[in-house]
């Protein structure tokens, strides 16, 4: 029996017009870009710098934006048809983590408002004493206090408080799978890892799903099962957490890896990321590799064709030409 895919993304691909910077010419912030996820509850990272395509991947998967090519499925089913036809149960299913946990709140409002319209356009409960009961319940899951949180604005929560409690808001619904965009960039070190733990347990315990984007690879390695690595809207690797940690095959991944601090004053010193600098309208190639400008591996073929994935076992996929057969 075929397994079918929690989230699977088939040759997608979506083009922007770029501004000033590009020349006005348009470019592909995602470029016919294929990857999926399992069934069974997992955490995977989408890593990649700035501008590599991460969060307009997000805003296709949440329906946000639509793609200029290829399909997005969920549960076997393509995004178009569930907002059209089952819109309320996707959302229901499909949860979102933003960002700036500044921006996602109507000032005006207390915290309350958030985690009541929940219940309610969800119909999660029968009475109001139920409602208030599963609020409770939720934000006490995630060591909120709720006589501490309820009833307040959201510029008397701190910034970890409100991300965690857009946790509480997920707990209500127990979706299938959570896009989380840089959730923790904005929060202090210490708290980090807290949050982070609890969509651990939101996968170990309520069999919840996530796609975790960022551009660390630290946390990268701390909470995903596997990884999908991106470099100017194009996937360069796919494997499991350890093996591209520990074995890095793209030129770009080896980078990336360069990148992650070294607890080490005088080894800081010394190691020097070096990539050739380029002008923000020339580092989009038109064709070929999408880091054949900045590679030190580049050949005449990586300029004029762009590499396929290469299947290099144990799951680990590869799209350089260093790898070809």
């Amino acid at each position: 029996m075929i397994d079918t895919p929690l989230l699977e993304l088939k040759h997608v691909t979506k083009i922007f017009k770029g501004g000033g910077l590009y020349g006005g010419r348009e470019f592909k912030a995602v470029d016919d870009v294929t990857f999926s996820m399992p069934s069974k509850p997992n955490i995977l990272a989408l890593v990649g710098e700035s501008g590599s395509g991460k969060t307009t991947i997000a805003n296709m998967i949440l329906g946000f934006l639509k793609p200029d090519r290829g399909e997005i499925f969920f549960e076997g089913e393509n995004i178009r048809s569930w907002l059209k036809n089952k819109p309320k149960e996707f959302r229901r299913k499909v949860q979102a983590i933003f960002q700036n946990p500044y921006e996602i709140y109507n000032p005006f409002y207390r915290v309350d408002r958030v985690l009541k319209l929940t219940v309610k356009k969800f119909g999660l409960a029968s009475s109001e004493k139920e409602a208030e009961e599963l609020i409770y319940n939720a934000l006490e899951a995630i060591d909120l206090r709720p006589k501490d949180v309820l009833g307040r604005y959201p510029h008397q929560l701190s910034g970890g408080e409100r991300q965690r409690l857009m946790l509480a808001r997920i707990l209500l619904l127990k979706p299938k799978l959570i896009v989380a965009d840089e959730p923790v960039s904005m929060l202090d070190v210490s708290i980090r890892a807290i949050f982070l733990n609890y969509l651990k347990e939101f996968k170990k315990q309520y069999g919840i799903s996530c796609l975790y984007i960022t551009h660390d690879l630290n946390i990268a390695y701390y909470i995903a099962d596997k990884a999908v690595v991106l470099n100017l809207g194009r996937v360069v690797e796919i494997g499991s957490m350890e093996d591209i940690i520990n074995e890095p095959l793209h030129p770009y991944t080896q980078l990336l890896i360069k990148c992650i601090p070294i607890p080490d004053p005088k080894a800081r010193r010394k190691e020097r990321l070096k990539l050739k600098k380029l002008p923000i309208r020339e580092i989009r190639p038109e064709k070929g590799c999408p880091f054949v400008l900045r590679c030190p591996y580049a050949i005449k073929k990586c300029k004029e064709q762009t590499p396929p994935l290469i299947d290099v076992g144990g799951g680990h996929f590869v799209a350089c030409y260093l790898y070809e057969r």
